[in-house]
C-alpha cells in the first residue's frame, strides 16, 4: 500500500508540474496560479458531497474453524513447510456461478490471512465438486490463521455455505522433504 501512495503522489507532482506548467505557458503564470487556487477551493467543497463510505466492517474474532488432527507420526513434520490446506466443497448445480463469485471474495480473506498461493479447481469427474486449495509458510502461520478471522469474514463464510450441497471437508497437508544420508 505505502508503493501505490508513493507512486500516486509522486507521479501526481510530475504530472501537476507538467499541467501548470502548460497553462502558465499558454496563459501566464497569474492565471495558473489563480486556476490552481480555484481548483483548491473547489476540492474542499467537493468533500462535503463526496464522502467515503462509512465502514461498517466488524472485525472482532470469530474463531469457529475446528482445530486440526494431528496424528502422532506427523507431528515431527509439523516444524516443516509449507502446509498445503484443501478444501473439497460439493455445490448446488444451479447455484455455481454465484459460488464461484463468493469463493473468489473468499480467496482474499485466505491471502490476508497468510496464504501466499491460493486457487479453486472444478473436478473433471463429478460436475459439482469444486477443490479450494491454499498453501501457508508453515504449520504455525496456519494456526494464526484460525485466530485472524473476523466477524465480517463470517458474513463471507455464511454466503459461501448457501451455495453447498453438504458440508465441505477439509484436509492439511505437510510437504515432505527426502531425506539425503
Amino acid at each position: 500500500m505505502l508503493a501505490i501512495f508513493i507512486l500516486v503522489y509522486q507521479g501526481s507532482f510530475a504530472l501537476g508540474s507538467a499541467a501548470w506548467g502548460a497553462v502558465a505557458q499558454r496563459a501566464g503564470i497569474r492565471s495558473a496560479l489563480v486556476c490552481a487556487g480555484v481548483g483548491t477551493i473547489a476540492s474542499l467543497i467537493f468533500v462535503f458531497f463526496a464522502r467515503l463510505p462509512e465502514s461498517t466492517a466488524d472485525l472482532s474474532p470469530w474463531n469457529h474453524w475446528r482445530m486440526p488432527v494431528v496424528i502422532r507420526e506427523a507431528t515431527a513434520d509439523l516444524q516443516r513447510g509449507p502446509v498445503l490446506v484443501t478444501v473439497e466443497y460439493t455445490v448446488i448445480p444451479a447455484r455455481e456461478v454465484e459460488f464461484v463469485a463468493a469463493i473468489y471474495q473468499y480467496g482474499r480473506i485466505r491471502r490476508r490471512d497468510g496464504a501466499y498461493r491460493w486457487g479453486i479447481f472444478r473436478d473433471t469427474e463429478v460436475a459439482d465438486r469444486y477443490l479450494e486449495i491454499f498453501l501457508v509458510n508453515s504449520w504455525a502461520e496456519h494456526m494464526r490463521q484460525h485466530e485472524r478471522q473476523t466477524q465480517a469474514d463470517r458474513e463471507v463464510e455464511q454466503r459461501l455455505s448457501i451455495y453447498l450441497a453438504s458440508a465441505s471437508k477439509v484436509r492439511h497437508l505437510i510437504r515432505v522433504n527426502s531425506t539425503q544420508t
